[in-house]
């Protein structure tokens, strides 16, 4: 017998060491108010995200509110699918239902399966017609090597990321919806009468530390996004991997005390990317929303909050003179381009800009292909594509000019949020 149970044991360690030793050790420690990376391991190495998959979710759950397809009220339906779920879970019950709001909350804190699903067949239709719009999206915001497949990151051997390309989601989640944001730094909420509490121990004692997510399966380790700021500095910190969650915050914690002091302290709401997959990576604009956001997401407020105004986003920057714009010397077409540019903006007061990537014809690409689907709100409007930076560094304004009035920038601004696009819109003078 106890031969048998020794056999047994060697048995369950032979089936359970290739899922345990699928993840890989990697970190990413970013100065997010410049882009510049700080300290990396195997950043770009492909990972199984966890639990960290759900930030995607969240993200297009705040999206679908700011659109107006959501509020904080509604009610989502769950399904069989969804209860089924095994956890961590809010324990949801087939046929009944959930508000978006209890949703998030049970998403954030404590990382609910259940309810992960709840929304993608809310917002998908199916979790796998879901997961495809979070993978498309993960494009859109420069995640070079992320796959999605399902909305909760319960395991499945296609769905990886990497730990710079987590660093991009923490970066669009804090620019895009900074209030929403906010919810992140909660160690609890009341669902139903009974108090759940958080799981992400090292935020709630690290100094400054406001954010972000945990994940683990057998196949990840233990996973973090930590989002810290200290004075004006901003730092974005990536561990995946870890042996254990002790470990985890241990080594976050260490990279984050050696690599915050020569984070650059910059007094700057905008925050910086570093989108990875070539020989040098490169500093990506990530559109941020203004401070004045029309929607209540006080960590306080019950479900009974009040449902969102759609709102568009809006940085009240003034347009980049020709002088203010760099042009790399291995690129000259580029200023033929924007010259162009700088005299159809002139015709018009508003901007809108819908990315930065690090190639002028990326930019040209996403500007053809929005203005191809966004049909008659870009019928009298130009696209302009604007050099910001030097050499490595350089990125590319992808932008619509031309609008007459803030009235008009804003319909066109609708119309691509309607087509799956982010935009922004901006003043041509200041």
């Amino acid at each position: 017998m106890k031969r048998l149970l020794m056999a047994l044991s060697a048995a369950v360690l032979l089936v359970s060491a290739p899922a345990a030793s699928f993840a890989g050790s990697a970190y990413f420690i970013m100065d997010a108010k410049t882009g510049k990376v700080l300290a990396s391991s195997n950043a770009d190495d492909l990972n199984h995200p966890a639990s960290l998959t759900k930030m995607m979710t969240l993200y297009m759950a705040f999206e679908a509110i700011h659109r107006g397809k959501l509020s904080w009220n509604t009610r989502i339906p769950v399904s069989r699918f969804a209860a089924a779920k095994p956890p961590t879970k809010l324990g949801l019950k087939p046929g009944s239902t959930v508000t978006v709001r209890e949703a998030v909350d049970g998403m954030i804190i404590k990382s609910a399966n259940d309810a992960a699903t709840a929304m993608a067949e809310a917002l998908g239709g199916s979790e796998s017609g879901f997961a495809r719009l979070m993978t498309q999206k993960a494009r859109e915001i420069g995640m070079r090597r992320t796959t999605f497949l399902n909305a909760s990151g319960l395991p499945n051997i296609q769905q990886w990321t990497t730990a710079r390309d987590m660093s991009t989601l923490a970066v669009a989640l804090i620019n895009n919806y900074p209030q929403e944001y906010r919810l992140f730094s909660q160690t609890s909420f009341s669902y139903r009468g009974r108090s759940v509490h958080g799981h992400n121990n090292l935020m709630y004692r690290y100094e400054g530390m406001d954010g972000i997510k945990t994940g683990y399966t057998n196949a990840s380790g233990f996973n973090l996004v930590s989002a810290v700021r200290q004075g004006n500095r901003r730092v974005i910190g990536v561990v995946m991997g870890g042996a254990t969650a002790r470990g985890r915050d241990a080594l976050m914690a260490s990279l984050l005390d050696r690599y915050i002091p020569k984070a650059n302290p910059v007094s700057s709401s905008r925050l910086f990317a570093s989108v990875g997959g070539g020989k040098v990576p490169q500093q990506v604009e990530v559109a941020s929303a203004s401070d004045d956001v029309a929607v209540d997401v006080d960590a306080q407020t019950t479900a009974t909050t009040t449902p969102a105004r759609k709102r568009v986003e809006v940085v009240p920057m003034a347009f980049a003179a020709a002088s203010n714009v760099t042009v790399p010397m291995d690129r000259p077409a580029a200023m033929d381009e924007i010259l162009v540019a700088n005299k159809t903006a002139a015709t018009g007061s508003w901007q809108v800009q819908i990315a930065a990537t690090p190639t002028a014809q990326a930019a040209k690409d996403l500007l053809s292909e929005a203005k191809s689907r966004a049909g008659n709100a870009l019928a009298n409007a130009s696209p302009y594509t604007e050099a910001v930076g030097k050499g490595a560094g350089t990125v590319y304004r992808a932008r619509f000019v031309g609008f007459a009035s803030r009235d008009d920038a804003n319909s066109a601004c609708s119309a691509l949020k309607r087509k799956d696009f982010d935009c922004m819109l901006l003043p041509s003078k200041g």
